[in-house]
């Protein structure tokens, strides 16, 4: 089983790894990719470097961070990214054979590295799913072509956790997707945008670190069900997790 997790903007500082080796990364497919992305987002700067990012000019230091892209320390890649989601997550509390479980189960799309898996050493960076790069355009165009091949290939049961624009770099035919909806006491039920992150990372760590590997949609609603969850099934692949206003 494959559980697809999105990227968070922001990203732990710092890290105990060494310097960025594309070559080590998992999925080495994808490393031509990843060089070219790499050496784009390292040479942004200026007031381009900031618009093609999406960024402000109070956040300059993320042009900083990317300069420095091979040169700063690395940090496994479920430690260094940060937010609801991986709070809820919270791998750092897994004693070691759920830590191992999960680190072989759960893979990050990102807009730079294309996928990494758990224990792939990555630095901090700043690049987004919507972002256009110089001589690049939109990154969906750059990474569908070599992406989804990977996908298809990772393994044989895949959940996708992804938020829109990253289920967008690649899809998944055939992958059980999740969305996540608050019910008010009428019975009427909305997205919500910090709901959807906590409990995708609450389902994450529920088939991460489940003794038996899940292998389709029915084992993902027993487990997330017998975790205290209320999850239902809306379609052959498509899951709801209803969360109480």
């Amino acid at each position: 089983m494959l559980v697809l997790l999105p990227p968070s903007e922001t990203k732990a500082p710092g890290g105990s790894g060494p310097a960025l080796d594309l070559d080590d990364l998992s999925h080495p497919e994808l490393t031509p990719t990843r060089r070219e992305l790499a050496e784009a987002v390292r040479g942004l700067s200026g007031e381009a470097g900031l618009a093609a990012l999406g960024l402000s000019t109070r956040q300059a230091g993320e042009l900083e961070r990317n300069a420095a892209l091979f040169d700063a320390p690395t940090a496994p890649a479920l430690e260094r990214y940060t937010g609801v989601l991986f709070d809820a997550l919270d791998v750092g509390s897994l004693p070691a054979p759920e830590r191992s479980r999960a680190d072989a189960r759960l893979a990050v799309g990102s807009a730079l590295f294309g996928l990494v898996r758990g224990t792939d050493r990555i630095p901090a960076y700043r690049l987004s799913a919507g972002s256009a790069l110089p001589g690049f355009g939109g990154l969906r165009t750059v990474w569908r072509p070599v992406l989804e091949p990977v996908l298809r290939e990772a393994a044989e049961f895949v959940v996708d956790l992804r938020s829109g624009a990253y289920a967008e770099l690649a899809r998944v035919p055939g992958a059980v997707s999740v969305r996540v909806l608050s019910e008010a006491a009428d019975g009427s039920r909305k997205v919500v945008s910090h709901h959807n992150k906590s409990h995708k990372g609450r389902l994450a760590r529920i088939l991460a670190t489940a003794p038996a590997e899940p292998s389709d949609a029915t084992d993902v609603l027993r487990l997330t069900r017998a975790a205290g969850l209320q999850v239902e099934q809306e379609s052959e692949r498509g899951l709801c997790a209803v969360v109480p206003n």
